[in-house]
């Protein structure tokens, strides 16, 4: 029977592992604790995935190794690159196909429409760094040592996800309570189902046309973070969302407090201006769709009540 190795248990990972294993596929899911969903079609694997002559061996015969990884967001210059360049050996020296989860840090800011070849113009330190990782993998497939593909989405919906929009408005919203976000909130906003993006990565790894190049997630919606708070408000009964914007200053005086606040200022100029992503290739060549966003606040809903009732 094949199997895949999926590197990273996040949100999108642990989708990959589902999705691969329900569709009777064996699958190798990799994480620094051993963590992942539990089914039967699943080995949870705790280890180091920098150390490329362990994961080499784990690897051997595996027809696609599935970067799903994500190191802590401060620590994308120092973390990233040596993850990134030993999953790259790893996938050249077993022969499984690579593909990589990304995201639109590398486009730096752009006007209009944001297509499929957007070139990489990064003007942030983590846009560099995804910058690099593409260029990187990408050398190495146009130099013929392996068959690399990258799916890119934007901020992620759904139930099991650790996005931004997930921690700060969701308990808010669903609670009655006010909160505040750091974002325009009346911008035109693509957003990823986090589900969508596992099934794109999927079908890239099994389709001959998806390699060298990257692939944008369909989006679920481009609602506005004001106007998607009142779908998510309206669709659980709450009372009318009590979001306020959290300004630059707001989001500056935070971020010397903690760490991972102080990285969002430099990713700002997504949430200020109307980010859209065009997925016109991914539909038509890959087959994939959005899911509707009635059914991805639904399922946010439940998963909340859920946590909320225990």
């Amino acid at each position: 029977m094949t199997f895949s190795v999926v590197v990273g248990a996040g949100g999108t990972g642990r989708a990959v592992a589902r999705l691969l294993a329900d569709s009777g596929e064996r699958v190798k899911l990799v994480t620094r604790s051993g963590s992942g969903p539990e089914h039967p079609g699943i080995e949870r694997i705790a280890g180091d995935a920098t150390a490329v002559d362990w994961l080499t061996s784990l690897s051997a015969g595996a027809t696609t190794l599935y970067n799903c990884a994500m190191p802590s967001y401060d620590r994308w210059p120092t973390d990233w690159p040596p993850l990134a360049a030993a999953l790259l050996t790893v996938a050249e020296r077993s022969g499984a196909d690579y593909v990589m989860l990304g995201n639109v840090y590398a486009y730096g800011p752009v006007t209009g429409l944001v297509v499929e070849d957007q070139p990489s113009a990064p003007t942030t330190v983590k846009g560099a760094v995804r910058a690099q990782m593409w260029a990187d993998a990408l050398a190495a497939h146009e130099a013929g040592r392996v068959r690399v593909t990258e799916v890119r989405g934007s901020d992620f919906l759904g139930a099991d996800t650790m996005s931004v929009y997930n921690l700060l408005v969701v308990p808010a919203v669903l609670a009655g309570v006010a909160t505040s976000y750091p974002a325009d909130l009346d911008v035109e906003h693509s957003w990823t189902y986090v589900d969508d993006a596992a099934r794109t990565m999927i079908a890239a790894a099994r389709h001959d046309d998806a390699w060298g190049r990257a692939w944008h997630v369909p989006s679920v919606s481009a609602l506005p973070v004001r106007a998607l708070s009142a779908e998510l408000a309206a669709l659980a009964s709450a009372p009318e969302p009590q979001v306020t914007e959290l300004t630059l200053v707001e989001l500056a005086r935070l971020g010397t407090q903690d760490p991972i606040t102080a990285e969002l200022l430099e990713m700002q100029y997504l949430v200020r201006a109307p980010f859209l992503l065009d997925s016109t290739h991914s539909e038509a060549v890959l087959g994939v769709t959005a899911t509707p966003l009635k059914a991805v606040l639904t399922e946010t809903i439940d998963a909340h009540q859920h946590v909320t009732a225990r």
